[in-house]
């Protein structure tokens, strides 16, 4: 069984996600967090974002291991450090080319088709797991996303300032929006849920609500 949750930049998914994922005691698969590993480890090599070729060959470099909330890269623990305002500001670009997309999708599937799990992420349900029934978008008023991106205590960004967090969300929307590869769109089948006025237990619930219904 594979739970597809996906939204835009502070929606909430990945919290939702958790708690879905604990509640029904299966796996939690965070797929931005291996973009953002990927991001990461392109920042360290110093990788001019115009490289794509190197970009490219990076990736037979690369290895991510999700252990729980952990994200391990190479081994490594980058937990917080893929949370920073440089990653962040990078990881659209990264995410939009196609060899990287590809790569992730062939690691995303492979634990998706061997065990049950919450995946979130932009395009789970209309590109990573198209089949699943269980498909949700989660989405909230881009204020509130803004107030979410900086009280997320997950998040190692500097930014306090509410203008400028929601400037960055609105980036972040276009860029995933319009970008070639797997845009952010929801699913034709997905159900729409607008969590601006609900708590986090709320969504959860109504989750675990409609995929019982089903």
């Amino acid at each position: 069984m594979v739970i597809a949750i996906d939204g835009p930049a502070g929606a909430g998914k990945s919290t939702v996600a958790r708690c879905v994922a604990q509640k029904l005691h299966i796996q939690y698969l965070d797929t931005g967090a291996m973009y953002r590993a990927f991001t990461l480890l392109v920042l360290r090599r110093g990788i001019s974002l115009e490289e794509i070729s190197a970009i490219e060959h990076l990736l037979e470099d690369f290895e991510v291991v999700l252990n729980g909330e952990q994200v391990f890269m190479n081994g490594e623990d980058v937990t917080r450090d893929i949370r920073s305002d440089p990653v962040t500001d990078t990881v659209s670009f990264i995410s939009s080319l196609s060899s990287v997309r590809k790569k992730m999708v062939e690691l995303q599937r492979d634990i998706g088709n061997n065990r049950d799990v919450v995946a979130e992420g932009r395009d789970i349900g209309t590109v990573v797991f198209p089949g699943t029934k269980y498909k949700f978008y989660l989405d909230a008023s881009i204020e509130e996303r803004a107030r979410r991106r900086i009280r997320d205590r997950q998040s190692q960004s500097s930014i306090t300032d509410l203008d400028e967090a929601i400037t960055r969300i609105q980036q972040r929307d276009l860029y995933d929006s319009t970008r070639e590869i797997s845009p952010l769109a929801k699913a034709p089948n997905a159900h729409y849920i607008d969590s601006t006025h609900m708590t986090i237990d709320e969504v959860c619930d109504y989750i675990i609500s409609q995929i019982k219904a089903l």
